[in-house]
């Protein structure tokens, strides 16, 4: 049977759900479908190109954004899916991350430009809104990384009274979070705004 680049994906991505990102190695994968190694890197130059790519499958639903949402309503919009979708899969935030960091997903470069243009409708000045887009990524990130780390040790009886506070609707608490920074972006641009006149 001929491998193809989504069945690989389709592994990976089914390895990361069921082990988490530190078992998801070539190695592992190849055994996993029955090919060399080699033959990975038929698909793929190199592990940070493969999970990339996992990366992407990972974020593939398009959110749901309606074409008159305003910028505000579209910097919630992504960093609401943004954040389902990494809470989809075992580790999502971990991977989605490096993966971002390391330039090698194309879904985080898209989410990037959108919500650069949503901070530029929002009065960011174009030198400073993809600055403002990536501290949104940056907290969506870190933001579920802390949350998902939270679910494991909670789920495996770690964590110690008081800590289990925090993952306390976390759904408010990211919603806060995404307010502050909208907040944020909106008085940065009254401000630059003020200081141009």
């Amino acid at each position: 049977m001929q491998l193809h680049r989504h069945d690989v994906v389709a592994k990976a991505t089914q390895l990361l759900d069921d082990y988490g990102i530190a078992d998801l190695t070539m190695r592992r994968l190849a055994r996993e479908l029955s090919v060399s190694p080699g033959a990975l890197y038929w698909h793929f130059a190199d592990k940070q190109e493969l999970l990339g790519a996992v990366a992407d499958r990972i974020l593939a639903p398009e959110p749901a954004i309606a074409d008159d949402a305003s910028w505000s309503q579209r910097v919630v919009g992504l960093g609401t899916a943004l954040r389902d979708a990494l809470l989809s899969s075992t580790d999502g935030a971990e991977l989605v991350s490096a993966s971002f960091a390391a330039g090698k997903s194309e879904r985080m470069t898209e989410i990037l430009c959108r919500l650069t243009e949503a901070a530029t409708e929002g009065g960011i000045d174009p030198i400073h809104a993809d600055l403002a887009a990536r501290t949104v990524l940056y907290y969506v990130l870190g933001f579920t990384a802390d949350e998902q780390s939270r679910l494991q040790w909670d789920a495996a009886g770690a964590l110690v009274d008081g800590q289990s506070v925090m993952t306390a609707n976390p759904n408010a608490r990211f919603a806060f979070g995404l307010k502050l920074l909208i907040d944020g972006i909106a008085v940065h641009s009254d401000v630059l705004v003020g200081e141009q006149d």
